[in-house]
């Protein structure tokens, strides 16, 4: 009897730290012992290894066992480390052999019977694991996901009994590959959209330079429409923003292979909360906003959402990633998504509206557009009026422009802009306007006009000129015309 280590992985934010899983035998009463700040999931494990090992036609040792999840200030969370809790402890009591337990690292929850369940993680996992040089072993659908990160060595098995067979040298176990396909990303297509040929303009901008968009316009003129086919004139994600965008979709359970290149779109209800918004909780998770990390989240309604609830996407508007403190951890999260919103001009809806008359009084249109605040609309690049059709458009047949012939112009202007600055426009700093959006005398002029008399703040300032620079790299153009900068500008005024 002696000391067995296993190796297994925590879940901190976006990190996999290393856990260390030490067992212990002693002699003394039967006792089963886990200590290195579990939590609740975890201290049931003793109850799913004990019948697990027995199930699989192996001895639970009668003696005083001792598991330590190292390190000790580190919490840890879910049913993950029941199978190197369980290898542990075979390991300490000579029923499995220990020596290949140094070369891998193992994670998985037991059921009852042995066999092995899905943990969530697994794509972050296996991204830890890539640089600690280890092997890892995981249940077989979680093994499929973590496939995603190349040059893991990464083992599926089904059952514990079959990753004890792999240790004693009488068995195997598959390595793990995934179907996942670039090619098998689909979206709904531009070309069911009638008029709105403003609104698809604005778009494509804000396609072609990553910048946010805010609609406005009586209900039923398309605004829903236009941002459910936003992500299909995106770029195409490449490799590493597709594995960012599955690794945090896998933290909380919601990685699908078949989703696997396609750009998130993430639609909350507007009675969702910060912290769903935002992330958080007592194991802090990833919100709505990491979970459309390069990708849209659509935030329809945008003034029934409560007003601390939007003031908390200033931060990431302008940083791309979002802090979470809490009294005993710190989790950090990716959060560069392109924000698209949606609302009525006025309470009813019909302001402006070429058959319909507004009901609502002066004072119930500003408290209703009160509710969002100057400083989020001045963080929201484009902001359009969405009319409602007239009757020709709408009788007409859908024959609008199809995504791809507007996904080739965005792709072109996006690799305009990887080629000048490496990033895109809506990510440019103060000096890169200085170098990449410099005007003429004539555009000077224009927006000097632009700023006395919209009142233009001087964050609204630099977001027209990131504009002009993405309606200048649609056009194909190095410099900025006053033509790019008024279309930039009309962009600004609040609908």
């Amino acid at each position: 009897m002696g000391v067995a280590v296993v190796k297994s992985r925590a879940l901190a934010g976006m990190n996999a730290p290393e856990v260390v899983v030490e067992a212990h035998l002693a002699n003394g009463l039967p006792a089963f012992t886990l200590v290195g700040l579990p939590e609740t999931e975890v201290k049931e494990a003793r109850d799913r290894v004990r019948a697990a090992i027995q199930n699989a036609g192996y001895e639970f040792p009668a003696r005083r066992i001792t598991v330590n999840l190292a390190p000790a200030d580190l919490p840890k969370e879910s049913g993950r480390f029941d199978l190197p809790i369980a290898l542990a402890i075979l390991a300490a009591s000579g029923q499995v052999p220990a020596d290949r337990l140094k070369q891998a690292e193992f994670a998985g929850e037991l059921a009852l019977t042995g066999e092995l369940r899905p943990v969530r993680g697994a794509l972050a996992m296996a991204l830890a694991t890539r640089q600690s040089g280890h092997a890892l072993v995981l249940p077989a659908q979680s093994a499929t996901e973590a496939a995603l990160a190349r040059g893991v060595e990464t083992y599926g098995a089904t059952s514990l009994l079959e990753v004890c067979a792999w240790l004693a040298g009488q068995g195997t176990l598959s390595e793990a590959a995934t179907d996942a396909d670039f090619a098998a990303a689909k979206y709904p297509d531009f070309a069911d959209v009638k008029g709105q040929v403003g609104a698809r303009r604005a778009l494509e901008v804000a396609a072609a330079g990553g910048h946010s968009v805010l609609m406005a316009g009586p209900p039923g003129t398309g605004k829903s429409m236009l941002a459910a086919r936003f992500p299909g004139i995106l770029p195409a994600m490449d490799e590493a923003e597709a594995l960012e965008a599955a690794a945090i979709a896998s933290l909380n359970g919601g990685f699908r292979a078949e989703h696997w290149g396609r750009r998130p779109y993430r639609a909350p209800h507007h009675t969702a909360s910060a912290v769903a918004l935002v992330g958080g909780g007592n194991n802090p998770r990833p919100g709505e906003i990491s979970l459309a990390h390069h990708g849209v989240l659509f935030l329809d309604e945008l003034p029934e959402f409560p007003r601390q609830v939007l003031e908390v996407l200033r931060e990431p508007l302008e940083s791309g990633h979002i802090t979470i403190s809490r009294a005993a951890r710190q989790a950090d999260f990716p959060a560069r998504f392109q924000l698209v919103a949606a609302m009525n001009p006025c309470p009813c809806g019909y302001l402006g509206h070429p058959n319909q008359a507004c009901r609502d009084t002066p004072d119930q249109i500003a408290r209703y557009r009160g509710r969002i605040s100057g400083p989020l609309l001045d963080r929201i690049d484009i902001q359009i009026s969405v009319p409602a059709l007239t009757e020709d458009e709408l009788l007409a047949s859908a024959e609008g422009e199809p995504s791809a012939a507007i996904r080739a112009r965005v792709e072109a202007a996006r690799a305009r802009q990887m080629q000048r600055q490496g990033k895109a426009n809506a990510a440019l700093g103060t000096q890169d306007l200085e170098r990449f959006c410099a005007l003429d005398g004539a555009g000077e002029a224009l927006l000097k006009q632009a700023i006395a008399r919209l009142k233009l703040s001087a964050r609204a300032y630099h977001r027209v000129l990131r504009l002009a620079r993405s309606i200048a790299d649609l056009a194909g153009s190095d410099a900025i015309t006053t033509s790019h900068l008024a279309e930039a500008i009309q962009y600004r005024r609040q609908p």
